[in-house]
């Protein structure tokens, strides 16, 4: 889908989408005023060509995962070759390459110190070009959300 295909209509689908997931097509095509079989063609193509995803957003630390922490990397070599290598592994829920201090960010969902442990020490630190991780554990989330509407 290119930027023309994000029109007016399809950013007020996103935007009523990302403050309630769960809203239905009839409601939607309502509020927007097209027909529930239009809004719902234009989801799918949203969905399909990975403009967004329709997911739901849990505080990991209240599901059992005891430890998250937000690592900087420092790396040599081909930025996006690490990062995709990097997430790839499956407690790792979010990589960003990034200028300044860090080449990487890289969040870990974690059952707990040892897991932790043994992510940064097996998986982290033995991927090629990784040369430092610094960690920064998390102890509070304190606010996350993904409504920032659409330009």
């Amino acid at each position: 889908m290119t930027d023309v295909a994000l029109d007016e209509i399809n950013k007020q689908i996103i935007e009523h989408l990302q403050r309630d997931g769960r809203m239905s097509y009839a409601t939607l095509a309502k509020t927007i005023g097209l027909s529930e079989a239009a809004v719902r063609q234009r989801v799918q193509r949203l969905l399909d060509n990975d403009l967004m995803q329709i997911v739901a957003v849990t505080d990991p630390l209240t599901l059992g995962f005891a430890r998250q922490a937000m690592v900087g990397l420092r790396v040599t070599g081909d930025l996006r070759a690490i990062a995709d290598e990097i997430a790839e592994i499956p407690e790792v829920d979010y990589v960003v390459i990034c200028a300044g201090r860090y080449d990487l960010l890289v969040e870990l969902v974690c059952t707990d110190d040892a897991h932790l442990l043994d992510l940064l020490n097996e998986k982290i630190r033995t991927v090629k070009g990784v040369t430092s991780a610094d960690t920064f554990m998390y102890l509070k989330l304190a606010k996350q959300t993904y409504a920032w509407g659409t330009r």
